[in-house]
């Protein structure tokens, strides 16, 4: 067997990756303080967490103040902006 180091300029990716929350991250930039609310639908713990680790994360690289509320008879999370 014979092993090689290449750069990694030469290695072509031919798909990008995608994450299930994208469309959240993107919803989440269009949230303005006093505007509308984004709803999602969850199906365990395990997801909401995930949810709210994404929107955590997003208000500290954007240095922004995102707030959630729950429903958690209807497993709905909502994400909004004070004004």
């Amino acid at each position: 067997m014979k092993v090689r180091l290449v750069p990694r300029t030469k290695i072509r990716v031919s798909r990008k990756t995608k994450s299930k929350y994208d469309k959240l991250k993107l919803a989440l930039d269009e949230l303005v303080p006093g505007g509308s609310a984004i709803q999602i639908r969850y199906k365990d713990n395990k997801e909401l967490n995930s949810i709210r680790n994404i929107a955590y994360s997003y208000n500290k690289e954007m240095n922004k103040k995102v707030r959630s509320s729950t429903e958690s008879a209807d497993n709905i999370i909502f994400f909004f902006q004070d004004k």
